[in-house]
């Protein structure tokens, strides 16, 4: 059986599409039938997780540990289905989801009032056409 001792990142690594947990030697430890392996970063040394779907992308990716002179191989793929393995990665890139939402959500009231400011324009021009001065002086009041 497998499960997770320890697991942190060596450093965390973030642009516009992913969140890469990148892993050291002595940071990441795992107990295989009961023996304590630390990771070595012979093959991979990173966790790539998409920041939009927040799915770990690099599933054929194979981590090593040692214990002694003893190294196992497991592959990213088996590592996700160890629950206590999923939990310790989505916890540390969690705060690298809401950034990304925040964003969003600062453009998207950016384009809404550019949006708002743009039909109060052509309000204010229809109220010209029409001579209508109450509703003109209403929406120069509202820019």
């Amino acid at each position: 059986m497998v499960s997770v001792k320890k697991f942190k990142p060596y450093y965390i690594k973030s642009d516009t599409d992913y969140v890469r947990l990148i892993l050291g030697y002595r940071y990441f430890t795992i107990f295989i039938n009961g023996e304590e392996y630390q990771f070595i970063p012979i093959r991979s040394k990173e966790i790539k997780i998409n920041r939009k779907t927040r799915k770990i992308e690099n599933i054929e990716d194979q981590f090593a540990f040692q214990k002694g002179n003893d190294v196992i191989y497991i592959t990213m793929n088996e590592l996700i289905y160890l629950p206590d393995f999923l939990i310790h990665v989505y916890d540390i890139a969690k705060p690298y989801y809401t950034d990304i939402q925040e964003q969003n959500d600062e453009t998207n009231e950016i384009i809404i009032a550019e949006l708002e400011r743009l039909n109060i324009k052509r309000l204010i021009d229809k109220a010209l056409d029409e001579r209508d001065e109450q509703s003109f002086f209403t929406l120069i009041n509202l820019l």
